[in-house]
């Protein structure tokens, strides 16, 4: 009796780099496209987070002169803030925010649940993905 040769079929398991790209791009479509889509008009309510280090004007500077602070204080990068009242359409007025996430004062940073006068460049209404993805591989890149 004669046995055929009973090699390995080449292509019988699934490629995994391909199944590993397809759930990337499935993941990551939506991160992209949320992250390029355009501003809109900053509404009440709104969530909006820093630009960069900013010096801002406390609302009610009194509330907070016993921590230290003055009129001022600074804004870390990307702090979230709850929009609280806007200007009126067209207008370059400051627009009033409150801090969110923090619960610590660590000064000169601005104090948890202070209210600050922003200005328009200063926020953004999304976080930037791509810059984050960029500035995590170069601190990442920098170790090695």
């Amino acid at each position: 009796m004669n046995r055929p040769n009973t090699l390995p079929r080449q292509g019988a398991e699934p490629p995994l780099w391909s199944i590993a790209t397809a759930a990337a791009v499935i993941i990551l479509t939506p991160m992209v496209l949320f992250s390029l889509a355009p501003e809109g008009p900053i509404r009440e309510g709104d969530t909006v987070f820093s630009t960069g280090a900013h010096k801002v004007s406390l609302n009610r500077p009194d509330q907070h002169r016993q921590a230290g602070y003055d009129s001022t204080c600074l804004l870390d990068p990307k702090d979230p803030m709850i929009v609280l009242q806007t200007p009126a359409e067209g207008s370059a007025e400051d627009f009033l925010a409150q801090v969110q996430g923090k619960n610590a004062i660590e000064w000169p940073f601005c104090p948890p649940q202070a209210e600050l006068l922003i200005k328009r460049y200063q926020v953004t209404q999304q976080p930037s993905l791509l810059q984050d993805l960029r500035d995590g591989l170069f601190r990442l890149l920098k170790r090695v």
